[in-house]
């Protein structure tokens, strides 16, 4: 089987039925698997390559969740093609949309290009549909726990998706995007990942001499992300009279496990990638994790610390340790023991000690990379799609994070066949919220 062969839901594809784009995951829950699109709608905005030949006609670009990552992107789709104009903008808040508007404007090169009227920024938990409609190429990077439904509605309405990882938070979600990945390849549009170490220039010339076999077999990988503390949970005493719980919830995702899949999932995950990249992107069989929330905090319901242990069906095993809390050491490399040499990995540097190659050449912004090679894509009718690989190291993720939360041993087959569901339905701001508390392994 391939990796996502592994990840296949268990209720059969044919059970697929035509469904209205705008199907929300209450839809999919009930029908278990993603709505399919009836062929009518490819004629919705979709970007003709032979349209796109001579490489002067616009390509509108729409911009869901306007949070610090979703901005760069924004800048970066404008830098990658002159010919892209940012059209549309949508956050849960107007706030955050006026602000990186301004942000974009002060950008000299792009800012003739930032064309967003008042009537293109949506504001609520439905802007992303609003955006999508509006666009030829959605650019997904609102929380985590919101892409599998934002990203499925961008497929469905037949778009060109750059979609931030991680893909999904728990793996009800997982299985959602599987279905999605799929459809993406039926209309032969563009799905770039925001696993942005794919599109490092150094990295890439790395990997591809790991699986050339030039340091041999992969007995043991180690992958780490040791950071500080970020967007830490603020204590109840700042929070505005009348905000909702769930504005609240939104405006703190970082710290909710249904939001942003815990930091393991939503920043570590890199380094899961990592360890999938090296070794082929074949899913491990099964894995046992640590973990624990050291540091007091008043909210969240997250874990600050979890070391997980995979395993493949070789023997061989794959380490990952992530840290975030403020005062402590700091590493955020992987570590590769070979059967004929090792090698190591940490942002520039790649190297295998005691060899004498050294990656010399071109190094361009990775996040820059991304957009280029998918605006470039776009152009000659070649699309890219990241799809199978995204999914399988948020999954990979997710498991080593539900591992840690629960103490158990988990293995690939359990973790897509799991019915947890962390992500409910949020229909209003004023929609009743309940999430778990802070996890307690062997206990809850």
């Amino acid at each position: 089987m391939t990796p996502l062969e592994h990840s296949r839901p268990s209720r059969s594809p044919s059970a697929t039925t035509t469904a209205d784009p705008s199907a929300t995951r209450r839809d999919f829950l009930k029908s278990g698997t993603a709505a399919t699109v009836a062929g009518a709608l490819l004629g919705t905005s979709a970007i003709s390559p032979r349209a796109y030949a001579a490489g002067d006609d616009i390509i509108r670009v729409g911009l869901v969740g306007c949070g610090d990552r979703g901005t760069g992107a924004a800048n970066q789709a404008l830098m990658a093609d002159e010919s892209v104009h940012l059209v549309a903008m949508g956050d849960a808040f107007s706030e955050q949309i006026n602000r990186k508007l301004r942000s974009l404007k002060a950008q000299k090169r792009v800012a003739d290009r930032v064309q967003v009227d008042e009537d293109h920024r949506f504001v609520g938990l439905d802007a992303y549909k609003h955006v999508t409609d509006a666009c030829d190429v959605v650019l997904l990077a609102a929380p985590p726990g919101f892409r599998p439904e934002h990203l499925a509605y961008a497929v469905e309405k037949n778009k060109h998706v750059f979609c931030e990882k991680p893909m999904a938070t728990d793996p009800v979600g997982a299985r959602w995007v599987v279905e999605t990945v799929k459809k993406s390849k039926e209309n032969g549009k563009s799905l770039v990942s925001g696993f942005c170490w794919r599109y490092h220039l150094p990295h890439r010339a790395f990997f591809e001499k790991v699986l050339n076999g030039d340091i041999g077999e992969l007995p043991c990988v180690y992958g780490t992300y040791m950071a500080t503390r970020i967007k830490e949970m603020p204590p109840a005493s700042q929070r505005p009279d009348g905000m909702t719980d769930l504005e609240w919830m939104v405006h703190n995702w970082y710290n909710f496990t249904w939001l942003s899949g815990d930091l393991l999932v939503e920043q570590a995950c890199h380094a899961v990638d990592w360890l999938m990249w090296a070794k082929g992107d074949v899913p491990p069989v099964r894995c046992t994790a640590l973990g624990g929330r050291q540091i007091p905090q008043e909210g969240g319901n997250i874990f600050d610390h979890i070391e997980v242990n995979y395993e493949w069906e070789d023997g061989s095993r794959g380490f990952l340790a992530q840290r975030q809390m403020a005062n402590c050491y700091n590493d955020n490399s992987c570590y590769l023991l070979g059967s004929k040499g090792q090698g190591r990995i940490r942002f520039a540097d790649n190297w295998f000690p005691g060899t004498d190659w050294k990656y010399d050449g071109p190094a361009p912004n990775m996040y820059q990379v991304e957009h280029n090679e998918l605006f470039e894509s776009i152009r000659k009718g070649e699309p890219i799609n990241d799809g199978d690989r995204m999914i399988n190291s948020t999954m990979a993720a997710i498991m080593g994070r539900t591992a840690g939360y629960t103490g158990k041993e988990l293995s690939w087959e359990e973790i897509w066949k799991s019915d947890e569901k962390l992500v409910f339905d949020t229909p209003d701001w004023n929609a009743p919220v309940t999430f778990r508390p802070v996890p307690m392994p062997g206990l809850m």
